[in-house]
């Protein structure tokens, strides 16, 4: 009699295995250059033939069956219609998920400020929102209002005008959850027509001044091609988590492994522990919890590809790796110190916080960045919806103190006309003298070398005697 071994659902390594390590913490790269050369004719389409070609790829891609433009938007009716349609539980979770968004926004929003830096220098910031912004939300195996409440509220907090939706599915959850925020203009396009439309406009879509919201391979690179004209979030690739754990229940564990597995085959869910003991009872609830799911899950692929539990030596090497990988998501214990992590999209502490929190309903964004680019920044948040200006006013002594060093700096870069800017406006009577080049080869020939200078600083403390 044969006896069966299951192989199982996910692997363990151990850290000492180098080469293991580094092949499970190389990402899988996104085949952008290979997108965009398919995205780039429908792009040049949308610019070219605007609505006409929105309509046909909309027909071809997206199951639209209406024949002009206008249909693609949808109506106060329909949007009416779903509201009606969800449940009553639907609403309510929409309704406290975007309530703590909300307040996490109003938190973050920059303040403004003047203050007085020097005597007669006041400098300071004043906040400004973007006009408009489109926001994507993807369609594929399931909807995601979530994402819609993700992207719009930020730019709601931010004071943004004009909030576009675009979605090749306008399934009752999403149209209801727009409802909620009381956005209108919700368009049934998807893929790159959309991001084209949202970037060069149409007759039907206007322009918008920033575009954000994930999606597959062809969103990202048609987000990338147009980032040239109009401002994005950013680019982004497969999903990923890494959780550290020293103990723990291994269900919840595997739990938060196979929440992350479940978006796609490219997805990335990998665990560190201090423990092979730990590590062997998860593997084992992985294999329990795994066939629950169903057999179109992605995430028996996605495990087997891109996911792995390590057993490192102590946290500290954990967090080591941890930070050399810059998860989009990042788990660790009670306890750990946040000062000793400084790169992840965003950060769950402690058994009760799973990603899922976050994904819905917490507050903080959970449109972050994958593919390594948490080195560099964090998730979509209220900033990305705003322009923070710098203010600075002068008075009549503020610059004459100032002047000096203004006029030196610039004649040491070769600008003749800033420093002249400067002297001209204390020497009203006699422009002539203040006006004077230094800087060697600039001026007329025999000027007497530093003679501007001089001046600046002579007028600048004969004025400081005169105050």
């Amino acid at each position: 009699m044969k006896t069966t071994t299951h192989q199982p659902a996910i692997r363990i390594v151990s850290a000492e295995d180098k080469a293991e390590v580094r092949r499970i913490f190389s990402r899988r790269a996104e085949r952008l250059d290979e997108a965009e050369r398919t995205v780039a004719p429908i792009i040049r389409a949308v610019v070219k033939e605007g609505d006409r070609a929105l309509v046909r790829f909309a027909k071809r891609w997206d199951g639209f069956e209406g024949s002009s433009a206008s249909q693609l938007r949808v109506s106060a009716a329909e949007i009416a219609k779903a509201r009606r349609m969800v449940s009553a539980d639907f609403k309510l979770a929409v309704r406290e998920a975007a309530r703590n968004i909300r307040e996490f926004c109003r938190l973050q929003m920059p303040k403004e400020w003047m203050r007085t830096t020097r005597p007669g220098v006041r400098v300071g910031q004043v906040i400004r929102p973007l006009e408009s912004v489109g926001c994507y939300i993807p369609g594929g195996r399931y909807p995601l209002p979530s994402t819609l409440l993700m992207t719009a509220i930020p730019a709601q907090v931010a004071g943004v005008e004009r909030v576009v939706v675009a979605t090749p599915r306008a399934v009752p959850e999403i149209l209801a959850a727009a409802g909620e925020l009381g956005i209108e203009e919700i368009y049934t396009v998807g893929g790159a027509p959309a991001i084209a439309a949202f970037a060069y406009g149409t007759r039907t879509i206007a322009p918008v001044s920033k575009i954000v919201g994930p999606g597959n391979a062809y969103v990202a690179a048609a987000k990338r091609m147009v980032s040239r004209d109009v401002a994005i979030d950013f680019v982004a690739g497969p999903t990923e988590v890494l959780l550290i754990a020293e103990d723990g229940e291994p269900r919840w564990l595997a739990a938060d492994l196979l929440a992350q597995a479940e978006h796609d085959v490219d997805s990335s869910a990998i665990l560190l522990t201090t423990s092979a003991k730990l590590a062997q009872a998860i593997a084992r609830a992985v294999s329990e919890q795994l066939p629950s799911l169903g057999e179109n899950c992605p995430a028996a692929t996605s495990l087997r590809k891109n996911c792995a539990i390590v057993v490192v030596d102590d946290l500290d090497e954990a967090v080591s790796l941890a930070n050399r990988f810059a998860p989009e998501h990042l788990s660790v214990p009670d306890g750990l110190a946040l000062k000793k992590l400084r790169n992840a999209g965003s950060i769950f502490v402690g058994p009760y916080s799973p990603e899922a929190a976050g994904d819905y309903a917490s507050g903080p964004n959970h449109v972050l960045p994958t593919g390594g680019m948490a080195t560099v920044r964090g998730g979509l948040s209220v900033l990305d919806f705003v322009k923070i200006i710098s203010v600075q006013q002068l008075s009549e002594n503020g610059l004459r103190r100032l002047g000096p060093s203004i006029v030196t700096l610039a004649r040491s870069e070769g600008l003749e006309a800033h420093a002249r800017s400067v002297e001209i406006r204390f020497s009203p009577l006699n422009p002539s003298r203040a006006l004077r080049p230094i800087v060697r080869g600039y001026g007329r020939r025999g000027d007497r070398k530093g003679a501007g200078a001089d001046l600046i600083f002579e007028t600048s403390r004969t004025s400081r005697r005169r105050m």
